[in-house]
C-alpha cells in the first residue's frame, strides 16, 4: 500500500517553504508513490482537518513563491483558542492523524515547532520536521531555509542606508530580526560593512558604542551605521535577566516558579523599543542626528533566493526518502553536503546561539567594527 503524508508549515512563514513543500510532494510522488495532503494554517487546520490533497498541479510554480500556500499559524496543540477558552486539543489531532490514515506528519517550522512535533512524537505519532526560519537558531542544523533569504533582504537595507547616512551626517541605527540569536544582525552587518552590530549573545555598553562613534566623527567620518539585533540588550540587563533565568531554574514551588516567570517577562519587556532608546541615547552622547530603521517584516517575504531553494529542495527530497525506510521521530538537519536525521528528543528545547569566539564576531572585530562591549 502506498504511504500517506501529511504536511504542515507553523510559525512565521519564511521563504523556502513552497520549496521545501514541492520537494517533499514530488520526490513522495514520483520516487516513492505515495500519497500527501497538506493541512491549512499550521496545526489549527490538523485539529480542525483541514486539508488539500498536494497533486502535481498544486506544486507546479511553486518553487519561487514565497510565504506558504498551506498558510500558517503560531497555534499549539496543547494551548489552542477555541471559542473564549484556551484549550488542549492534541486529543483531536492525534484522532484527525489516523482518521486521515496518515503513516506520517512532517512540520515545516523553527523552534516552537520542533517543540510541538515532539509532543505528538510522544503521543505515538510517526512525526518528521525541517528546520524553517529567518533568525538560523535551530540547533543541530547548520543553517535553516529562509535565512539566506532574509539575509539578503537586511544587508541590501544597510547597504541603502549608508547614502542617507553620509549625506546628512547621522546616526541611522537599523534593527533586525533574530528574536534572542544575533545571527542575522551580524551577518548582514559584517556583510553591509556597519560600525556597530549589537546581538543578544554580546551584552552592550552604551559609553562604548558612543566612543567608538566619536572616535570616527573626529577622523572626519560624520555618520555611522548601527545594526542591532531586536534581541540585544545592555550588560545591566544582561546580568539582571541571567540572575532571574537562574532562579527560575533553581525553583522549587509552583510560587517560586510563578514569581520567577514575571520577573523575566517584565525584565523582557523593558526592551520593548529598547532601538530607539538606542538612537536617542546616541544621539544626545555624540551630537549627531540619529534616526532608526525598522526592517520588520519586510525580511520575511519576497522570492526565496537560490541557496534556501537548493537548501530547502535537498531537505525536503531527503526527507521522503527518510519515510520510504520508515525512519521517523526525527529533525531532517542539514550537515555539510548532507541532510542528517536528527533524534527529535537531541534538538528540541535547544537554541543555536551565536557563539562569542564564532569566526563572523572575530572577522568583524578584525575590520574594526564596534559590538558594543569593547
Amino acid at each position: 500500500m502506498p504511504k500517506n503524508i501529511g504536511i504542515l508549515t507553523a510559525g512565521g512563514d519564511s521563504p523556502g517553504l513552497n520549496a521545501a513543500i514541492r520537494g517533499i510532494g514530488k520526490a513522495s510522488m514520483e520516487a516513492y508513490d505515495m500519497n500527501i495532503i497538506g493541512f491549512k494554517d499550521g496545526f489549527r487546520g490538523l485539529m480542525e482537518n483541514r486539508f488539500i490533497r498536494l497533486e502535481g498541479s498544486i506544486l507546479s510554480g511553486i518553487l519561487t513563491l514565497g510565504g506558504t500556500i498551506l498558510g500558517t499559524s503560531r497555534d499549539k496543540p496543547h494551548k489552542m483558542n477555541v471559542g473564549n477558552k484556551v484549550l488542549d486539543m492534541t486529543d483531536v489531532i492525534v484522532e484527525n492523524y489516523h482518521k486521515n490514515y496518515l503513516d506520517v506528519l512532517v512540520c515545516l517550522g523553527g523552534g516552537g515547532t520542533l517543540k510541538n512535533a515532539h509532543r505528538l512524537s510522544q503521543r505515538g505519532l510517526n512525526v518528521i520536521t525541517l528546520p524553517k526560519t529567518i533568525d538560523n537558531d535551530v540547533a543541530m542544523t547548520d543553517v535553516t531555509f529562509g535565512f539566506d533569504t532574509a539575509l539578503g533582504i537586511a544587508t541590501e537595507a544597510v547597504d541603502r542606508l549608508h547614502s542617507t547616512a553620509h549625506s546628512h551626517h547621522r546616526i541611522l541605527v537599523v534593527e533586525i530580526m533574530g528574536h534572542h540569536a544575533g545571527w542575522l544582525a551580524l551577518g548582514a552587518g559584517i556583510a553591509g560593512g556597519a560600525d556597530v552590530i549589537l546581538i543578544p549573545e554580546i551584552p552592550y555598553n552604551i559609553d562604548k558604542i558612543a566612543d567608538a562613534i566619536c572616535r570616527r566623527s573626529k577622523s572626519g567620518k560624520h555618520f555611522s551605521i548601527v545594526a542591532v539585533s531586536e534581541g540585544a540588550m545592555p550588560i545591566e540587563t544582561a546580568m539582571l535577566l541571567e540572575i532571574a533565568e537562574q532562579k527560575k531554574k533553581e525553583a522549587k514551588t509552583e510560587e517560586e516558579i510563578k514569581a520567577a516567570q514575571i520577573e523575566v517577562k517584565k525584565l523582557q519587556a523593558t526592551q520593548i523599543n529598547h532601538t530607539m532608546d538606542i538612537a536617542q541615547k546616541l544621539e544626545k552622547m555624540c551630537k549627531l542626528e540619529a534616526r532608526v530603521t525598522i526592517l520588520g517584516y519586510l525580511q520575511r517575504g519576497g522570492t526565496p533566493s537560490a541557496s534556501d531553494r537548493i537548501l530547502a529542495t535537498r531537505l525536503g527530497t531527503a526527507c521522503a526518502t527518510f519515510i520510504e525506510n520508515d525512519h521517523y521521530g526525527i529533525l531532517v538537519a542539514a550537515q555539510g553536503e548532507y541532510a542528517v536525521p536528527v533524534p527529535l528528543a537531541e534538538a528540541v528545547g535547544k537554541t543555536k546561539l551565536v557563539p562569542v569566539d564564532h569566526p563572523w564576531v572575530e572577522s568583524a572585530r578584525l575590520v574594526g567594527t564596534c559590538l558594543g562591549d569593547m
